[in-house]
């Protein structure tokens, strides 16, 4: 693999409040772009992060293979759209396993080995990144 390609970039937020968490980044220039239970995506400009209450302790760097992020020609965030050929999670997996990079948690290969996955690694700080995929496997994974 000469180039590991992670997909869309965001940060995760784990807030104690999701209105008032809200409500600042809003004074920061962030809009709401989607909206679910326990969780707010929000964009300005380029930058995309999640707000979520009660899923998780600590921030986390979050990629999302499958996924890419338009932007328009001031560079501000017009969309993210699922892409039709992505790095799979399981060749991101491999190759991560390959550099001796130790995962927090990985895609069990055995009961998943073409839907949606996810695995964690920390850096060398402790900072937790996440790589989720919500996509089946690509008909063509790039290796």
């Amino acid at each position: 693999m000469s180039k590991l390609e992670l997909g869309a970039f965001s940060m995760s937020l784990a807030v104690r409040d999701l209105y008032v968490s809200s409500e600042f980044y809003q004074k920061l220039g962030f809009e709401v772009t989607h909206e679910g239970q326990g969780y707010l995506i929000m964009v300005n400009g380029t930058t995309v992060i999640g707000l979520f209450q009660g899923m998780f302790e600590g921030n986390i760097l979050t990629f999302n293979p499958g996924l890419c992020a338009k932007n328009d020609s001031e560079g501000a965030l017009l969309e993210a759209w699922r892409v039709d050929e992505f790095t799979d999670i399981r060749a991101i997996q491999k190759h991560l396993k390959s550099l001796d990079l130790e995962l927090v948690s990985e895609v069990d290969e055995k009961k998943n080995s073409n839907g949606p996955g996810s695995l964690m690694l920390q850096d060398p700080d402790g900072n937790v990144i996440l790589v989720d995929q919500f996509f089946d496997r690509p008909d063509t994974s790039v290796q």
